[in-house]
């Protein structure tokens, strides 16, 4: 068959390496949860977050003696903003108001009376919750995104570009979980990003794949790897030339913006490396294997003509 164009690599008879080698990232980072688990923020653990905005240029370490001489040693507080005039310290523990005022009151001494401070508290409950609703935000997008493939396309459309993508949201987890990068709201909001992002690139081969068995005869399991190949490389150039465009602007994020969103733009870094992985190594070689296990409807026998 000739579906004019030119298959460089043979993604299909090569599937088992990328399927095991994604497993075996799986289950890297099913064990890295299990050993380290999460680094939970504070919108999804207890604890309180102060921010502090000052008048002049303050250092780390200035902060850091402050914070010991009210008695919290282990804290790593953040300084940033363009003139390292924004102090931003995490508590694990709910402060009440004394406790707050005692901080507050030792920064004032420090860096003077005229600084700023805010400070957001996350209760056990509220911090439950968040948590719960997280999962079930994830749950009930891929849940929607496998229906709307499955009324547009088929069920085994649908079942690989959700592997795929479930994939692609557990390796952002994964990775922030063995670098123990903190996990947040931004962070929840990458991965459903990512969501949408990876389906669109499982989209466009998917429907060229439709296409072309539409005109093609396949009639035994290596013309099916042909024309998923064949598909694979139709929509490459496409599928590549628009991940590039998101990852290079998510790039200048990450590096030129502003600390509170740099965990969010490498998650969806991630995010977006791993959906163009998985569209082309994982969802395709799925579908080919459930479709090259279907079974063939009998054909039935012409009636004898009198």
């Amino acid at each position: 068959m000739n579906y004019e164009t030119k298959i460089r690599y043979d993604v299909v008879g090569n599937r088992n390496k990328f399927l095991f080698a994604s497993l075996a990232a799986t289950l890297i980072g099913i064990l890295s949860l299990f050993i380290f688990q999460l680094n939970l923020g504070i919108d999804f653990k207890a604890g309180s977050n102060m921010d502090v905005s000052t008048t002049k240029a303050v250092t780390q370490q200035e902060v850091n003696d402050v914070l010991k001489s009210v008695g919290y040693e282990s804290l790593a507080p953040t300084v940033g903003g363009q003139n390292n005039d924004r102090i931003s310290i995490r508590f694990n523990d709910v402060l009440d108001q004394s406790e707050s005022n005692a901080v507050t009151a030792a920064l004032k001494a420090k860096f003077g009376e005229d600084i700023d401070t805010e400070v957001n508290v996350v209760s056990p409950d509220i911090a439950r919750e968040l948590g719960i609703k997280t999962i079930w935000a994830i749950l009930i997008a891929s849940l929607g995104i496998m229906l709307y493939v499955m009324i547009r396309f088929e069920w085994r459309f649908a079942l690989a570009a959700n592997i795929s993508i479930l994939y692609d949201s557990f390796i952002v987890v994964a990775v922030f979980s063995i670098f123990r990068f903190e996990v947040d709201l931004p962070f929840i909001a990458a991965v459903l990003t990512t969501l949408g992002y990876s389906i669109n690139d499982k989209i466009v081969i998917f429907d060229r794949i439709r296409e072309n068995l539409r005109f093609a005869s396949v009639k035994n399991e290596s013309q099916l790897a042909e024309l998923v190949n064949a598909s694979i490389w139709q929509t490459m150039a496409r599928n590549l030339y628009t991940v590039l465009t998101v990852v290079i602007v998510t790039v200048c994020i990450f590096l030129l913006g502003s600390p509170s969103i740099k965990m969010f733009s490498l998650a969806l870094l991630v995010g977006l490396i791993s959906g163009a992985y998985s569209t082309i190594f994982v969802a395709s070689p799925l579908w080919y294997l459930f479709k090259r296990n279907q079974k063939q409807k009998p054909k039935v026998a012409a009636k004898p003509t009198p």
